[in-house]
């Protein structure tokens, strides 16, 4: 697949398991794109309450302290235009339901796989 360049789009990674965030920033570091990590919910609304810009937000649904559902809700209340992917390893269709219903805008199962990951990021980010 050839790699897209989003040198000078930011995104943030709300992930709570450490092999998973170095697995999408290996998959995404030719792609130029900056990453900030937030490893709970409750810290991703604070950076987003803070002002911080992101072009795009993926977010797992299972966390410690403020899962992806309630984070989503809360982000999307401070900031309805940032883009949302939800990212679970529950392939349930009932999640999926849940994740667009909150406001998520899209969604990606567990594994991830990098050409789906790429895709998948690409009709937000151009």
């Amino acid at each position: 697949m050839v790699s897209k360049n989003w040198k000078g789009k930011k995104i943030l990674l709300v992930e709570d398991e450490e092999i998973n965030i170095l697995l999408i920033q290996e998959f995404l570091a030719a792609t130029h794109v900056h990453i900030d990590v937030s490893t709970n919910g409750k810290n991703a609304i604070e950076k987003v309450l803070s002002g911080e810009k992101f072009d795009l937000i993926l977010m797992d649904i299972k966390m410690p302290v403020t899962n992806g559902l309630e984070a989503t809700v809360e982000i999307k209340k401070i900031n309805p235009d940032i883009p949302v992917i939800a990212q679970t390893a529950y392939a349930l269709s009932e999640e999926r339901e849940q994740a667009m219903e909150v406001g998520c805008d899209g969604y990606i199962t567990k594994p991830i796989r990098r050409d789906e990951l790429v895709l998948l990021m690409e009709e937000y980010l151009g």
